[in-house]
């Protein structure tokens, strides 16, 4: 049977059904996806998403772990919360041994989506070639992108190209991709001659809504650091039983 990649513009896009017995791959590079891997490699025992901010503060006062709160609302760091959602936040003294209860505008309301899924991993440009390899064996793996405020976004479409990409160059033509898979590996493709020079995927993602957004409230850093492809070895996996993401073994395939 040949292997397909199915690429969702926005949750919105695909329904829980859809995505039941899935693998599915959760991309929201500015910034919950890049984030979640950072907040993994500097050592955080897990990060339950939540999708609202009195859910997390819930979750977060009867945490039997040392907990700390993440998250954002209109990207700003939440009134009370310890950290906001840059990548620049989760590093080893602040977050190692500690559990994060995590909301964000866009990447944890993706995350719900998946409740049916088999498989839900979070993918980013700083894990990229390890996502990749960890879900290459799938018979079936769905790219499901985040989006900005309901709206398709730019960077995501990025990433799920370069993922449909490499899955279908390890797979040849044993893999198949839908519509939307396809649009988004031309619009990988289209950026591959500008990504020569300094800061090339930087300036990619730079132009996209949520990076303006970005840009609005002094974080330009974010999106250097979201553009740093293959920074770690680490495949954030969402244990769907309890809830919590958790760093996995890569599987490979």
């Amino acid at each position: 049977m040949p292997q397909t990649v199915n690429v969702h513009l926005l949750p919105s896009l695909t329904t829980r059904q859809q995505l039941a017995g899935k693998t599915v791959v959760v991309i929201d590079v500015l910034r919950a996806s890049t984030t979640i891997v950072h907040a993994l490699a500097a050592g955080a025992l897990d990060i339950v998403p939540c999708l609202e901010v009195d859910e997390a503060r819930e979750i977060a006062r009867h945490s039997e772990l040392p907990t700390v709160l993440g998250g954002e609302r209109e990207g700003l760091k939440i009134e009370g919360f310890d950290f906001g959602n840059s990548p620049l936040e989760y590093v080893p003294e602040n977050v190692a041994g500690k559990r994060i209860v995590f909301t964000t505008t866009n990447g944890t309301r993706a995350l719900l989506q998946c409740r049916l899924a088999r498989r839900v991993v979070i993918g980013a440009f700083v894990n990229f070639s390890t996502v990749c390899s960890s879900v290459s064996g799938e018979p079936a793996i769905d790219l499901l992108c985040a989006g900005t405020s309901k709206e398709i976004s730019h960077e995501d479409v990025l990433l799920a190209g370069a993922i449909a990409e490499q899955l279908q160059q390890t797979k040849g033509t044993d893999a198949v991709l839908n519509d939307q898979a396809l649009l988004a590996v031309g619009a990988w493709r289209s950026i591959q001659e500008g990504r020569t020079g300094p800061g090339g995927l930087a300036n990619a993602l730079a132009i996209s809504r949520g990076a303006r957004n970005l840009l609005a409230i002094g974080q330009q850093r974010d999106i250097e650091i979201a553009a740093r492809t293959d920074q770690f070895e680490i495949v954030p996996e969402l244990d769907l039983e309890p809830w919590k993401i958790r760093a996995a073994i890569d599987r490979g395939g």
